[in-house]
């Protein structure tokens, strides 16, 4: 009975662990910063609800994840070979039928939380779906405002998750913040160029590396300068930001090696999450 026990205990501690492989680049760039400025922009935050924020958004991130990475495997072999479909941990037709179970469990776990958080979820798995299997990851332009909507409803429904009004405060903080992501956004993909080049995406990075630098060498600090000025943020806060900010934008222009942009890349989500959280 216990060897029995402890086989199942390993067998669903590899089912975990294989989910999880699925979003593990998404953890920081994406379900730690957007849980965090959720908090900070709602006006009446339940914290007693951060695991369920938490779990909202990891399962919508899963199943969108394991969509996008059924399309080209064969670039995740090359560039990312830990995710489980090139390494061999689930089959492809077992990571499609957990995909459309997870459209399910999203749904109902969403429906939990009332009409906006299940009409988030619908329209998330919308985005999802134009983005994976009607081409919208293929040029920088639908990728970036793609990309740019589904953060703006993933928190959307975080708030309406924690049970949160939205106010003034929470249209402007999501307003800018969105304005940001999306004319920095392309600061993700420095770490994927080498995959990108290999598919055929036509992003900013591909098509004018040059460019896509320098905009990250004056975007950032220069966001960092009129968010500070917007939020009235005190002086030593807002040398601090913009300094900070100098430093995320300096270094995709100085150290362009694929280990460098993956650290930038997280740094930058760290500046665009201070950016959100100046609210109050």
């Amino acid at each position: 009975m216990l060897s029995q026990a402890l086989e199942s205990g390993r067998r669903i501690s590899r089912h975990i662990m294989t989910l999880f492989l699925f979003t593990k680049s998404d953890v920081l760039t994406v379900l730690i910063p957007i849980t965090l400025s959720t908090f900070a922009a709602a006006p009446h935050p339940n914290v007693t609800r951060m695991p369920d924020i938490i779990i909202w958004i990891w399962l919508h991130l899963l199943k969108h994840d394991i969509c996008n990475q059924m399309q080209d495997p064969e670039e995740d072999r090359k560039n990312k070979p830990y995710r489980p479909l090139p390494a061999g941990l689930i089959t492809a037709q077992n990571a499609a039928d957990v995909r459309w179970l997870l459209l399910l469990v999203c749904l109902i776990f969403s429906a939990m939380y009332g009409i906006k958080a299940l009409a988030c979820s619908a329209f998330l798995e919308a985005l999802s779906i134009w983005y994976n299997e009607f081409g919208g990851d293929e040029t920088g332009l639908s990728k970036n405002l793609l990309t740019t909507i589904a953060y703006a409803t993933l928190e959307l429904g975080a708030t309406a998750v924690i049970g949160s009004s939205i106010d003034s405060i929470w249209v402007h903080a999501v307003a800018f913040s969105s304005v940001v992501f999306a004319t920095t956004i392309h600061a993700q993909d420095f770490k994927d160029e080498e995959g990108d080049r290999l598919a055929g995406r036509c992003t900013l990075v591909t098509l004018f590396p040059d460019f896509a630098r320098t905009s990250m060498m004056i975007g950032i600090p220069l966001w960092s300068l009129c968010l500070s000025r917007l939020w009235k943020v005190d002086l030593v806060s807002s040398i601090a930001f913009i300094a900070y900010g100098t430093i995320i934008g300096a270094r995709f222009m100085v150290y362009r090696t694929a280990g460098a942009h993956k650290q930038s890349c997280k740094l930058y989500s760290v500046s665009d999450l201070k950016s959100e959280n100046f609210t109050y």
